[in-house]
């Protein structure tokens, strides 16, 4: 594959080259077609973090990518405007403000304007509490932006002098009231919301009093800049909420609600190029008896109300299709949508008309996409491709009659050399299943020299082993000699609705067995060594190393991150208490699934050495759950350790946390796999 000026294939094993590769993380295309703007995150400062740019990718494959920002703090959300000038949000200073207003918006992202003709970029906004995201019209040179805004605020003034008083008084308190949520994944909510703002005197701010409706919401400009749509958050009774879409009128600032429906969500619109649909994702919400289903419907704008689109206000797409819908897109004839789902240990595009039908899939590889830039003239699609084995990278789809093979452009992201080869494996359970996964095997494992197993499994759970992840990599233990088995158990996406409900109902069981079955069939592989075997996994499977590590002994060592312990504290502690409800049930009253799944009421059982990972700033699982695994341990003298990051969260981001976070696992599992002496990480 093409790629940029000076980029050279690292072979992946040195942790300090591994956070250094350059990683394209979005994509957007110009309004002609002829260049793509790449977000593209590399290292820099002191102390290392990663920083993220914007390239111009030529889409003719005839250029090599330039980097056209440089910000210190970097730069996010490039948006096109209709003479191809580029908008994006960075928290670089202005120097044409003044020192006041530099001061008030001083490391808070702004609105930067890049002219289509070159030269240099300039703020056009400055929002106190920084931008959180961009939309743009494709016929009109309008936007809006989301922007964090004091409660009571009525102008820009306001929001700064209540800013202000907080900071002189050094207050950072906040107060919650009945139906609000308090945290998200790494954050807390408040004491600001976020409102919708558009560059003009009037209205300006077209929610002035959204509480806390757009919270993490997607919003979509109208191609004349009439109207925006965009989720809005609406509070139930007894703390639990449902997401609507609504149409913001951009000149008056009247919402009116476009699809809403008791039990689901309506999320991530995107308006049609001719102006008159509305695309969303409606996901049905999960109950305590089976998971709720996902696809994709289209309603008529307010201004076309009058055209018939269903009886309940819209029209589901995706009736039949037995796959989850991630990621949609308009064709530029408004006449079909291109969508993405998992399939298979893949996530191929797809086609489906706006009227229905039965959606036609575009991409026949092993590969997943995301990211998805129709092209103005319809003949192809732009995307990001990646794979288990291949990182992301841009690419062209041609549209032919029938599936076909992605196309490489020359890209800005690094290239790699994988330290092994990737075979796909698969068994049959009991009830008759088959449970497929991806195996990642170290140069120069054979009979005569079997590798050691680490089985890895995935977070969730509701997900798939099907692309290329920085933050897991498995092709960093293969350099290191292990071979990784990654399944797709039970609760597991892309192979309908029936997986994910095998495992709804019990956690600890048929996901359990479907991956102790798959681990039985490849440790009877030659080139595995059946009797070196360790266990890892964060998140969902985080708790499923704790589940199996007080169900059996098997494994020489297993790493738990990010892992839920005790159920009931966890579903009570979580950012989202109200999901887990729904699925869980009340512990109080029903306290059954809670007593069958948690795994820390087998924590008498547990053996098997243990290396327990977490970061303070986590709120999807809080630490409290890795404190009182940790400790459960520590009473029963299990051998363990307990790698703690005071300013992660979920995730681990920091390059060097990163490194941290890698080495510790590898002399983890060289002390109790490979039979070496355990070596603490330098760094620690």
């Amino acid at each position: 594959m093409h790629q940029g000026k000076g980029a050279e294939s690292m072979l992946l094993g040195d942790l300090r080259e591994y956070v250094t590769i350059p990683r394209v993380t979005a994509l957007r295309l110009a309004p002609d077609g002829s260049w793509l703007a790449a977000v593209v995150q590399t290292v820099g400062g002191e102390p290392p973090k990663y920083v993220s740019s914007i390239w111009r990718i030529d889409t003719a494959g005839d250029r090599e990518p330039v980097r056209l920002t440089r910000g210190a703090d970097g730069e996010a959300s490039p948006e096109f405007l209709p003479d191809g000038s580029l908008l994006f949000a960075s928290k670089r200073p202005d120097p044409q403000a003044g020192k006041d207003e530099a001061n008030a918006s001083k490391d808070k992202p702004g609105v930067w304007l890049l002219p289509a003709a070159g030269g240099e970029a300039y703020r056009i906004a400055a929002p106190g509490g920084g931008v959180t995201g961009l939309a743009t019209a494709t016929g009109e040179r309008a936007f809006v932006y989301a922007a964090a805004v004091f409660p009571g605020a009525r102008d820009a003034g306001q929001d700064a002098a209540r800013r202000k008083a907080r900071a002189d008084a050094g207050v950072n308190a906040i107060l919650h009231e009945p139906g609000s949520r308090l945290r998200y994944w790494d954050h807390d909510l408040g004491p600001e919301s976020v409102h919708l703002l558009v560059p003009a005197d009037s209205p300006g701010d077209l929610t002035p009093d959204p509480g806390r409706a757009l919270d993490e919401q997607k919003f979509e400009m109208a191609p004349d800049g009439s109207a925006v749509v965009t989720g809005w958050q609406v509070t139930e009774r007894d703390g639990q909420f449902r997401t609507e879409v609504v149409v913001i009128d951009a000149r008056t600032g009247q919402r009116q609600t476009l699809l809403s429906a008791p039990g689901a969500d309506f999320a991530s619109p995107r308006i049609s190029p001719d102006g008159t649909l509305v695309l969303a994702s409606r996901d049905e919400h999960d109950n305590y008896d089976q998971p709720g289903d996902v696809t994709l419907v289209v309603a008529a704008l307010p201004a076309v109300a009058g055209q018939a689109v269903g009886p309940a206000g819209f029209r589901d797409l995706l009736a039949g299709f037995d796959r989850r819908p991630l990621e949609a897109a308009w064709a530029p004839d408004s006449r079909s949508i291109y969508f993405t789902a998992d399939d298979n240990g893949r996530c191929p595009v797809y086609r489906v008309g706006a009227d229905g039908g039965r959606p036609v899939r575009l991409t026949d590889d092993d590969a997943a996409y995301g990211n998805l830039c129709p092209a103005p003239d319809g003949g192809c699609l732009y995307a990001l491709r990646s794979a288990v084995d291949a990182p992301p990278a841009p690419v062209r789809i041609p549209l032919g009659a029938g599936p076909g093979r992605a196309e490489p452009l020359r890209s800005p992201g690094g290239e790699v050399s994988l330290p092994g080869t990737l075979t796909e494996v698969a068994t049959t359970v009991a009830d008759g299943t088959r449970i497929r996964g991806w195996l990642v095997l170290p140069e120069g494992a054979s009979a005569d020299s079997p590798a050691p197993l680490l089985l890895w499994v995935h977070g969730g759970p509701v997900a798939s082993w099907n692309s290329w992840s920085w933050r897991w990599n498995p092709w960093l233990m293969a350099a290191h000699g292990y071979a990784v088995l990654l399944p797709d158990p039970a609760l597991s996406t892309g192979y309908g609705h029936r997986m994910i409900a095998r495992g709804w109902d019990d956690w600890g069981g048929n996901p359990y067995t479907d991956v102790m079955a798959i681990t039985d069939a490849v440790v009877e592989r030659p080139d595995i060594d059946a009797a070196r075997t360790a266990m890892m996994g964060g998140s969902y499977g985080g708790y499923m190393a704790n589940w199996i590590a007080g169900h059996t002994d098997r494994f020489n060592a297993i790493v738990s991150h990010a892992g839920l312990w005790a159920l009931d504290q966890m579903f009570g502690t979580t950012d989202g208490p109200p999901f887990w409800r729904r699925h869980f049930g009340d512990p109080r009253s029903q306290p059954d699934r809670y007593l069958a799944s948690s795994p820390h009421l087998h924590a008498a059982k547990i053996v098997t050495p243990m290396l327990v990972i977490h970061g303070d700033k986590d709120y999807r699982v809080p630490v409290g759950e890795a404190l009182r695994l940790w400790w459960d341990l520590v009473f029963q003298s299990v051998p363990a350790r307990f790698l703690y990051f005071p300013d992660e969260n979920h995730w681990v981001l920091k390059p060097g946390d990163v490194q941290v976070w890698y080495s510790t696992v590898l002399a983890f599992l060289a002390e109790h796999v490979l039979g070496e002496p355990w070596q603490r990480p330098e760094l620690l």
